[in-house]
């Protein structure tokens, strides 16, 4: 006899793949080449080491060889420079560090879609769709070849150029008459470090492009959502989970303006709080950039929710006349006692599903995650507040509020 013919999805359904917006790629395929990666992502802290010192490493040399390294005609020495330190030796590695962290944490993304039949079996080809297609932009080389044309077409010789207006002498360049001359750490810093760091930068915002699509094309399908699911979000629950890995993300984020913060406030004489406005949107902004994309879920688990109200209200209405005309109008048999009768406890589990639909939530957003990647993104910035007083003042007042 014939085997019956597999239908589209099968094969999704039972051998998921694993979900990952960071696995391919021109660069992935580069390091795994140089063995500075392996299949799975590994050997993260070797390619800390080697690409931040890459960037960072040459400019400490070179300015020394200049004699721009702790004085020297710069009005900012290369020692002094807080934002480039924390750029290339904090930020730089945050956002290595954080592939590892998004690969491992949202390989079983697909899994959780399947395993809570989410997704009904005539949708199974879309979902696979779905899939390829973010595979395909993670792994595509026209991709990353555009983000470094972005860079230095765009990031170098016109942003940085026009609109970082070099006025002073720095450690990386001098005024000059025909436009600013850069030193030899300046030209390391213009065409290697700094394009290294937008690169990697632009890199993970084209992921968050990815992540986004994949999500708005999945929400098109439409999902088997319970909206008497415990999670409270129709079965979507573990979605907010997956907000989680970007927290070093978002401190790279949060470190690169607490540096650029650094350097006003050691070298402007400006102070934290004339910085209030800024630090409120960067946190709106990082938080609205990692929970945004869960937004496209919205419209099913409204829509669930208020199907959900509708059909648990006329069942428990049902339910609750039944129960009224059994055992307040005469209705229950005269041998069938009332103490230890299953009718009550089924009107309280049925009371309590209706109270799970009325509170199902219709974002997969929890307060936790919030607030969790909010305190990530203010970290960086708290080292901050010892420019407004001694630590050791800070300190007590912090023991003070504790104790």
């Amino acid at each position: 006899m014939n085997a019956p013919a597999s239908k589209p999805g099968d094969s999704l359904l039972h051998n998921p793949p694993d979900f990952s917006l960071v696995l391919g790629g021109p660069l992935f395929q580069l390091l795994r080449r140089t063995h500075l990666s392996d299949d799975a992502l590994e050997m993260a802290r070797q390619r800390i080491v080697v690409i931040a010192l890459a960037a960072w490493l040459p400019l400490l040399l070179l300015t020394a060889l200049e004699g721009q390294l702790i004085g020297g005609s710069a009005a900012v020495p290369f020692l002094m420079d807080v934002e480039v330190h924390v750029r290339f030796l904090l930020a730089v590695p945050l956002m290595i560090g954080a592939e590892l962290v998004v690969h491992h944490r949202m390989r079983l993304l697909l899994r959780q879609f399947l395993e809570r039949n989410l997704i009904p079996e005539s949708a199974l080809p879309r979902f696979d769709a779905a899939i390829r297609s973010a595979f395909r932009l993670r792994n595509s080389v026209l991709a990353e070849v555009l983000l470094l044309a972005f860079v230095y077409g765009v990031g170098i010789l016109v942003i940085w150029r026009h609109y970082m207006a070099i006025d002073a002498p720095t450690w990386f360049a001098t005024p000059a008459a025909e436009g600013s001359r850069l030193s030899l750490a300046g030209m390391w810093f213009v065409f290697l470090s700094l394009p290294v760091f937008q690169f990697l930068l632009l890199r993970w915002y084209y992921r968050i492009f990815i992540w986004c699509r994949f999500l708005w094309q999945v929400s098109r399908i439409e999902l088997n959502l319970v909206p008497t699911h415990p999670d409270r979000t129709g079965g979507l629950g573990f979605l907010a989970g997956m907000v989680y890995p970007f927290a070093p993300l978002l401190m790279a984020h949060s470190a690169i303006v607490a540096g650029n913060l650094a350097n006003r406030i050691f070298h402007l004489g400006a102070t934290l709080p004339d910085f209030k406005g800024e630090v409120a949107i960067l946190v709106a902004f990082l938080l609205c950039v990692v929970f945004g994309p869960l937004l496209v879920f919205t419209p099913q688990l409204a829509e669930a929710k208020r199907k959900g109200k509708r059909e648990y209200g006329t069942l428990a209405q049902r339910y609750a006349r039944e129960f009224d005309a059994k055992w307040l109008r005469g209705g229950a048999p005269a041998d069938e006692p009332l103490v230890g009768s299953a009718d009550i406890q089924s009107l309280a589990d049925l009371g309590n599903s209706y109270e799970v639909v009325q509170t199902m939530h219709v974002t997969p957003v929890s307060r936790e995650a919030v607030v969790t990647l909010a305190a990530a993104v203010v970290l960086p910035i708290v080292p901050l507040f010892l420019t407004m007083m001694p630590w050791e003042e800070l300190l007590k007042k912090l023991l003070g509020i504790i104790f």
